[in-house]
């Protein structure tokens, strides 16, 4: 069986599981440490944007909220608008799991269609969660954005 290239990133941050959720499911916080804001009811079945903070209202990412379990898990499809990959979607799944006064955040990308899909997840990822670790923890995203940063 030739199985899909999977992405997971882990990171701890300082917080409550609330705190993290909201910063992912907030349209103002994802704009503050994402560029784009996650719009949604985030209701399981419902549809979610990833939308230009440009003032376009583009969505560069559109998919279903396939499940939501606050403040524990949050799994969404993901693709590009319009567009049916091959394969179906990817999925990314969001675990926040508390320990004391910490989080552990697990992003789980599934269903990419090839190892360079696998590697720009993988860099985007570690950028946009650097930028949200940094936000919960200080009230600040970076001072640059993460992912503008050239590579080597």
């Amino acid at each position: 069986m030739n199985e899909k290239p999977v992405c997971v990133y882990v990171t701890y941050i300082e917080g409550a599981p609330e705190k993290i959720w909201h910063a992912l499911t907030d349209p103002e916080l994802t704009a503050a440490y994402w560029g784009h804001s996650n719009v949604s009811d985030w209701r399981t079945g419902s549809s979610w944007e990833h939308r230009r903070t440009d003032g376009s209202g583009i969505a560069d990412v559109v998919g279903m909220v396939v499940e939501s379990t606050p403040p524990r898990r949050l799994v969404t499809t993901w693709a590009a608008p319009g567009e049916e990959p091959a394969g179906g979607p990817s999925k990314v799944t969001f675990g926040i799991e508390p320990y004391g006064g910490i989080v552990r955040l697990t992003v789980t990308h599934e269903n990419l269609a090839d190892e360079a899909e696998r590697e720009a997840a993988a860099g985007g990822w570690a950028a946009v969660l650097s930028n949200l670790k940094s936000l919960v923890e200080t009230g600040s995203p970076l001072p640059e954005e993460p992912w503008r940063m050239p590579v080597g």
